[in-house]
């Protein structure tokens, strides 16, 4: 009988932990494993992703703020109906009301996941804090084990009172398959720009949040515009687009109105990231970011902040500054458009090569079911 799995996240919207599930889950073996997935809140964009694989997909309907009483008594009830042999739960809050859900279950294999590597007030709800500060307290009793996508989310997270021995690390993977260069994205959106097609182009992939920095970002941008003003800057993601008032007062008082390009949530990411010459992650805090990858496996060397797990996934094949280093960042994108072409291509290279080496999907998906054969092997030696 196959291993029955449920994945209990805080939502499905659009985001870093939310694609890495859907990614783990299209690798899956479903011989092996049966998964289902629990959305505490909406189904969001990637709900219906993943119940076009044929995974059953619930979701809770719960609104921000107290969670309802009735609510967490409805998961529970539909949790000791699914009957999982393990429970696997993304993000605080997921954590939280879905290990302890799980627990009233019955359920006793509980997995945390750890997407999140900088706990700071400045860029954190309070609300976000209490549960990070809560789940420290029942780490000790509640879920068998903890997994962090970052090294440095482990450490961070171990200071804040987690139990260090239940952390392990698996990072995120990455699709060689959809990510990689492409010459012909690289022309369609610099004609979708209405620009010339050896325009210079930088990229700034990542929702409107103020771990993301991008207000920060149009500070670097100014200043390499400054310096290499035919440089364009391309930012999606959601909330990125002109109806976002304070970004785009910042774009106006950057002086780049002409120059920065605000695209929004897009669906065709890796065609945006083909089109690159470099990738700029200006980011306060990071666990590990999936968008370096995505890049390096387009080819594309990335300048970023050195946050979270940042400056070991990119290696040798970038360049890092300190985080709120604004000025420190303009000048290694100038410097890395500088580059002869022929070694901006060799390190374009070498970043493709280290994605392919350390962070393919396939392989960490084996990363992932390898450690849950580990925990059920643990299991039924306890209770032999």
């Amino acid at each position: 009988m196959p291993v029955k799995i449920t994945f209990i996240i805080t939502n499905l919207a659009t985001g870093g932990a939310e694609i890495m599930l859907l990614k783990l889950l299209q690798q899956l073996n479903r011989d092996r494993f049966q998964p289902t997935v629990i959305s505490l809140m909406g189904l969001g964009e990637v709900g219906p992703r993943i119940a076009a694989l044929g995974i059953p997909v619930h979701s809770m309907n719960m609104r921000l703020g107290v969670p309802n009483p009735l609510k967490v008594l409805m998961l529970v009830r539909l949790l000791r109906c699914l009957k999982p042999d393990l429970v696997q739960t993304w993000m605080y809050h997921a954590d939280l009301l879905g290990g302890l859900a799980a627990r009233m279950a019955r359920c006793r294999l509980i997995i945390w996941c750890l997407h999140q590597s900088n706990l700071s007030k400045a860029v954190n709800k309070s609300s976000t804090l209490w549960v990070v500060a809560a789940c420290a307290v029942i780490s000790r009793w509640l879920p068998r084990h903890v997994l962090s996508c970052s090294k440095q989310a482990k450490i961070v997270h171990a200071a804040k009172g987690y139990q260090q021995e239940k952390i392990h690390f698996i990072p995120n993977g990455f699709e060689l398959d959809r990510f990689q260069s492409d010459v012909q994205a690289r022309h369609s959106v610099r004609v979708e720009l209405g620009l010339p097609v050896d325009t210079p182009l930088v990229g700034l992939m990542a929702r409107y949040d103020p771990q993301k920095n991008h207000l920060g970002f149009m500070q670097a941008a100014a200043l390499l515009h400054a310096q290499m003003p035919e440089v364009h800057f391309l930012l999606a993601g959601s909330g990125v687009d002109r109806q976002n008032e304070s970004l785009q007062a910042a774009v106006v008082e950057s002086g780049l109105l002409g120059h920065m390009h605000l695209l929004g949530r897009r669906d065709d990411v890796p065609r945006l990231m083909a089109a690159l010459d470099v990738l700029a992650s200006p980011s306060h805090g990071e666990a590990f970011p999936n968008v370096l990858g995505e890049a390096m496996a387009c080819g594309v060397p990335c300048v970023v902040t050195n946050v979270g797990d940042s400056a070991e996934i990119v290696g040798d094949t970038g360049r890092v500054v300190p985080a709120g280093d604004m000025k420190g960042l303009a000048r290694e994108l100038r410097e890395v458009l500088q580059l002869p072409p022929v070694e901006r291509l060799a390190l374009g290279s070498r970043a493709r090569a280290r994605v392919a080496a350390e962070y393919e999907i396939s392989h960490v998906a084996m990363l992932y079911q390898a450690f849950y054969e580990r925990v059920l092997a643990e299991n039924n030696q306890r209770n032999a």
